[in-house]
């Protein structure tokens, strides 16, 4: 590898803080387990559980509602403001965007922007935390690899160094007192559901119920989306705008509504800081919808909108080579 004369090897200056800061502590990796698996058992028997009960009205409001208003905390908040700056907020704003990311219970708001800011600066390549190709590109690898990046990944106990990843965020007051409040913010998307379901309904059993669709279904559904970002969205799909060498990101449509936009993830390694990811024609994007219209009251400036000049300059040319459109798949 050789460096240049400005002190860089292989795109990373020489002498850079390093990706991981320590190990995750014994009783987070034991919250996780627990937050990764209980939800999902309870998205497993939502069937049975429905034929048993019965979903109301009440309890499909409060799951909708629920996962609408974390979904959007992760997509518009997280992912398009902190981490990338696609736009910015007043105080009010950014703090409001940071709780409602923390309460879809996938992280605190830094450490979050952390893993997702080195997603980007190593994506499929060494270094990325969540590369479904690190095993290799035959069947058998592919699959080992869409599993670690779907859910694997995160139980790691290496940490992604926030000090060179979220330098600025850990210099907000505002943000560092949010990412302290995870814990109360976990207990409270737990339980302002079944607090909703009790007002709503005057009974206990409104209560259980609404916990366990706007709760547990909902927390499941959305982690699932979410890290299908990860792992599909990196292995099938279409692409064509250019990446950097070696990064596979690719749109999914069939995961378009659901996770708000963010499955046009070619659209978005494209682009990153651009404020909308489905930027070619029918690619329907509600986070890029919600961004618009908080423009309109006045509430985010200075958006980084796409203009034809900036996608053109991305598509691939007439003269591509043959397959660079389309996400690989696995050999054989």
């Amino acid at each position: 590898m050789a460096s240049t004369a400005r002190g860089v090897v292989d795109g990373e200056p020489v002498g850079a803080a390093p990706i991981i800061e320590g190990r995750k502590p014994v009783a987070a990796m034991a919250a996780l387990w627990v937050f990764v698996l209980v939800p999902f058992a309870a998205l497993a028997s939502a069937i049975p559980v429905a034929w048993g009960w019965g979903l109301s009205w009440t309890d499909v409001a409060i799951a909708v509602g629920s996962y609408v208003l974390t979904g959007l905390g992760v997509t518009v908040g997280f992912h398009r403001y902190l981490t990338h700056g696609a736009f910015k907020a007043g105080r009010w704003l950014r703090i409001c965007l940071a709780v409602a990311g923390s309460l879809a219970v996938q992280g605190s708001a830094i450490q979050w922007v952390a893993d997702h800011r080195r997603h980007h600066a190593f994506a499929d390549r060494d270094g990325d935390p969540h590369s479904p190709w690190r095993y290799g590109h035959n069947v058998r690898g592919l699959a080992k690899g869409l599993l670690f990046a779907h859910v694997g990944w995160m139980f790691e106990r290496d940490r992604t160094n926030r000090r060179r990843f979220a330098k600025d965020l850990l210099a907000d007051a505002d943000i560092r007192r949010v990412d302290r409040l995870f814990g109360p913010l976990v207990a409270a998307s737990l339980l302002l559901p079944p607090a909703i379901g009790l007002l709503a309904t005057g009974t206990w059993q409104g209560a259980v119920t609404a916990f366990f669709w706007g709760a547990l279904v909902r927390i499941a559904m959305l982690h699932h989306v979410t890290w299908s970002i990860n792992s599909i969205c990196h292995v099938f799909g279409d692409r064509p705008l250019r990446t950097h060498a070696g990064d596979r990101a690719a749109n999914f449509w069939p995961l378009a509504i659901l996770s708000f936009g963010e499955s046009w993830h070619n659209g978005h390694h494209a682009d990153p800081t651009c404020a909308r990811h489905g930027v070619l024609p029918g690619q329907v994007d509600l986070s890029a919808r919600l961004i618009r219209l908080l423009e309109r009251f006045g509430w985010a400036r200075d958006v980084r909108w796409p203009t034809p000049a900036r996608v053109a300059a991305r598509r691939y040319g007439a003269f591509s080579s043959p397959g660079r459109d389309r996400a690989s798949g696995p050999s054989r």
